[in-house]
């Protein structure tokens, strides 16, 4: 694998773990400011989270990252 090559899947990794950060930290601002009116949403998001953090772990397993 060229130099590039792994420059481009550290990059995509990046982008995968950014996703789940990003919904984690919906999920804090929502424990944070909107408990009691938003918690209605911690269940989807919390299922989304999961998803994403499973690819992210994947993606680096299977490109030996």
């Amino acid at each position: 694998m060229s130099e590039e090559e792994k420059k481009e899947l550290k990059k995509e990794l990046a982008k995968r773990k950014r996703m789940a950060v990003e919904i984690a930290s919906e999920i804090h601002d929502i424990v944070e400011d909107t408990l009691w009116t938003d918690y209605i949403k911690m269940s989807e998001l919390s299922e989304k989270l999961i998803v994403a953090v499973e690819e992210a772990n994947s993606f680096k397993t299977e490109n030996g990252l």
